[in-house]
């Protein structure tokens, strides 16, 4: 709309300069490009004097620039090294760190809408960041996914065994908020029940995207964790490659002794690395249906939870296309 008004301006001086040539009167003029005599009268004083190039539009100077082009390249790079590099409480940048910094280096001060417009034209976007334990080891996750990933990969084929991730969730009364429409000014209201009520859910999922599931209105146990195996292995099949994470309740003497027992001949296990949960793909499942199936879903009772949670999940298995994206969201490609 602004380069629209630009050009209509600059018609306007224009063709008032070429009607006058014509012979036109300027209140003719005037009301022909929609100005006012005295308007059209500057026009034409200023095309006589300077020539008509100089009633085009013209860019206007603004105040020079306080950092040269070459110190805004720099500033990704200063910021790659951590808000704590700077003296920070904590790995998060905002616009009044980044202004800090910004005089630290360069010794120039910008306000916080000035460092958002710089940040923006350099690439950078306020963005929510992911949470990882400070106890992880990032070496032996890489170590995971490059090598230890393929070669289990390579085990379930020649073995013929059905590769499976498995994990646990909980889904609550308490709705998982998105977004909806409503008048402006006007803030929206949803209404729901203040408890901990909850159900218990182990979900698994299949190197070929299919998922199972065990819900349960109580804590899940070891016996609930034998139950869930047994039923992967009536359904799925009798030889399993079952990778999951250190919890509890995969760590019951009564889960220890089901696995040496001979009904769980088929199944062989294989850990994660501690507090690597974005590694295993049954974790995206888990936001997918809080965050997007169930959202802003509200539910009277556990009953009803518990129905809803079976139906986003049979939504879910209709679109292998995202039970394959799961793999991909935990780069296991």
């Amino acid at each position: 709309m602004e380069r629209r008004a630009v050009a209509f301006d600059e018609w306007r001086r224009t063709h008032a300069v070429k009607l006058r040539r014509l012979g036109w009167k300027e209140k003719d003029i005037a009301a022909a490009v929609a100005a006012t005599q005295g308007a059209v009268s500057h026009w034409l004083v200023t095309g006589r004097r300077h020539g008509s190039l100089c009633l085009r539009k013209r860019s206007r100077p603004g105040h020079p620039a306080k950092l040269t082009a070459e110190q805004q390249r720099l500033i990704p790079d200063f910021l790659w090294h951590g808000a704590e590099a700077y003296g920070f409480r904590g790995e998060v940048w905002t616009c009044l760190r980044v202004a800090a910094v910004l005089a630290q280096e360069f010794g120039v001060w910008y306000s916080k809408s000035q460092v958002s417009r710089l940040l923006k034209r350099l690439g950078w976007t306020p963005q929510v960041p992911l949470k990882r334990a400070i106890q992880r080891d990032e070496a032996a996750i890489q170590r995971w996914q490059t090598r230890t990933w393929p070669r289990l990969r390579e085990q379930a084929r020649q073995e013929r065994r059905t590769l499976v991730f498995i994990d646990e969730s909980g889904f609550y009364l308490l709705p998982g908020v998105v977004r909806t429409y409503a008048p402006r000014g006007v803030t929206p209201i949803l209404r729901e029940w203040q408890t901990r009520d909850h159900l218990s859910v182990m979900g698994a999922l299949t190197w070929e995207g299919k998922v199972y599931s065990l819900a349960r209105q109580e804590s899940l146990t070891g016996l609930h964790t034998i139950t869930f195996l047994s039923h992967l292995l009536r359904v799925v099949g009798n030889r399993l490659l079952v990778i999951w994470d250190g919890s509890p309740i995969h760590r019951r003497a009564e889960v220890k002794e089901f696995l040496a027992s001979k009904a769980a001949r088929g199944i062989h296990l294989e850990c994660l690395p501690p507090y690597a949960p974005d590694l295993n793909p049954v974790e995206w499942p888990w936001g997918y249906l809080k965050e997007v199936l169930l959202g802003n879903v509200v539910c009277l009772d556990v009953e009803e939870l518990h129905m809803q949670f079976h139906l986003a999940l049979e939504r879910a298995r209709q679109l292998p296309s995202v039970t394959h994206s799961f793999f991909r969201g935990a780069g296991l490609t």
